[in-house]
């Protein structure tokens, strides 16, 4: 792949989270989480606004990754709004839920109205049901990205610059992608940041990937945290 390249792609995301379920402004009935802290690692984070929010709308069933980005892409044209719909799922304990995870809302107020022209597109949401009390989960998210290339094995969101990808030589496990970046944080001495697994694939190849979320973030400072996990991975 050459340099300065940009690629559309969809990127596979899985990251931990600890989540509450909110009950006002939303869907009767319906199971909506809020995520409170969707950066674990990562702690400079300004006060909150709707664009920093990330909610997760618990689906009745799973539906087709088209399906989702069709009726997201009908909803923003008929309604005139400019949100991010990643669809993907949540496990709770023995809990496996469907859900749509929902950032950058027009306003903090909307997820119910949003939900309503979501079911007018056929995708509904699951019904009384309730899980109480703050919960850790582990997410795993499809979203659409544009990246730019930075260099070898390095990328960066072309529109949330505060998010960068590097290339890793493998895949990486839950339990052994967490050993390794505690290892790479230890040994870190730059700006702090939050890391998640990932993958995208491109050009007929499947790229594992670490995601990097920092205000720090340029080649540079990339590149310096690559090597580090390059080092650490067996």
């Amino acid at each position: 792949m050459g340099n300065n390249k940009t690629m559309e792609v969809f990127i596979n995301l899985t990251k931990n989270d600890s989540v509450v379920a909110i009950d006002e402004n939303i869907l009767s009935g319906s199971l909506v989480f809020d995520s409170l802290n969707p950066f674990p690692g990562y702690y400079h984070e300004t006060p909150v606004s709707s664009g920093q929010v990330y909610i997760y709308m618990v689906l009745n069933r799973q539906y087709p990754l088209e399906e989702i980005i069709r009726a997201t892409q009908n909803i923003e044209k008929e309604y005139g709004w400019d949100f991010d719909a990643g669809k993907g799922y949540m496990t709770i304990g023995s809990e496996f839920l469907n859900v749509i995870r929902m950032r950058h809302l027009p306003q903090i107020d909307m997820v119910e109205k949003i939900q309503d022209a979501y079911q007018k597109q056929g995708v509904n949401f699951l019904m009384n049901k309730k899980l109480k009390g703050k919960l850790n989960t582990t997410v795993k998210i499809v979203k659409f990205s544009t990246l730019n290339e930075h260099g070898e094995g390095i990328y960066i969101s072309a529109d949330e610059p505060t998010f960068g990808y590097i290339e890793i030589p493998k895949y990486l496990n839950g339990t052994v992608f967490s050993k390794v970046s505690m290892d790479v944080k230890y040994n870190w001495e730059g700006h702090e940041f939050d890391a998640a697994a990932c993958s995208f694939y491109n050009s007929g190849k499947l790229y594992e990937v670490v995601r990097i979320r920092s205000d720090k973030i340029d080649t540079d400072y990339l590149a310096a945290i690559r090597k580090l996990y390059l080092e650490k991975i067996r």
